[in-house]
């Protein structure tokens, strides 16, 4: 089973309500929690430049731009990268993962830091980015990683990497096509990075202030 081809085929049917719902601000979490956490753990570090991965329609890429930070976005689905570019011009381009581990997509200049936000979804294809990533980061650069906080899934049944039942439930509006998307312990997590070589600086764990729950984990790692 091609997981990344499915994936991908479920973001392009639902792009317009994927924009609607993050231009309207309807996932709580975000709205309360994760996109101030991943925005104030890459400024706590100053860089000057990033690149977002997986950028969806932008707002991302945006809203470090507007904290003078040079931010460049890229997506493999191209109704979010239009998107994208209506908003904020020609700073995103249509690039997989696929596409940047192996240079097929060239990056001019690398940049100071990349972030991932809720975006390694497919096993192979985030495994392959991570283990070329310093094609696109300078040399001790910084890569920051927003995903689903381990203990998330620990409460829901057994702890153990691999494929997840994913759906759209608990959003809005009438999201087609779920894909299964494949989850990862804390414990593989830090294997997956020591074998990218990638080096742990941090870890973050944002916490829901309404239930005192963490909503996502935060990692920042140097190339």
């Amino acid at each position: 089973m091609d997981h990344s081809a499915i994936i991908a085929a479920s973001w392009q049917v639902n792009a317009d309500n994927w924009i609607a719902t993050i231009d309207n601000g309807e996932i709580e979490s975000r709205a309360l929690v994760t996109n101030n956490a991943i925005v104030n753990a890459i400024c706590s570090y100053n860089v000057p430049s990033i690149l977002d991965i997986g950028c969806g329609e932008g707002w991302l890429t945006r809203c470090l731009q507007d904290k003078g930070i040079t931010a460049f976005g890229v997506d493999v689905v191209e109704a979010l990268i239009k998107n994208a570019i209506d908003k904020g011009g020609e700073r995103y381009a249509v690039a997989s993962f696929h596409d940047l581990a192996t240079g097929a997509f060239v990056i001019s200049n690398r940049t100071a830091a990349a972030v991932i936000n809720f975006s390694l979804l497919d096993k192979t294809d985030s495994e392959t980015l991570l283990r070329n990533i310093k094609r696109l980061i300078v040399d001790d650069g910084l890569l920051f990683i927003q995903t689903l906080h381990p203990l998330t899934i620990a409460q829901q049944g057994p702890y153990i990497s691999g494929w997840k039942e994913g759906s759209w439930r608990g959003l809005k509006r009438d999201f087609e096509k779920p894909y299964e998307w494949y989850f990862r312990t804390l414990e593989d997590w830090l294997s997956l990075f020591r074998e990218a070589g990638l080096m742990l600086r941090e870890i973050k764990e944002p916490l829901n202030p309404q239930t005192q729950s963490p909503a996502s984990i935060i990692f920042v790692l140097n190339t």
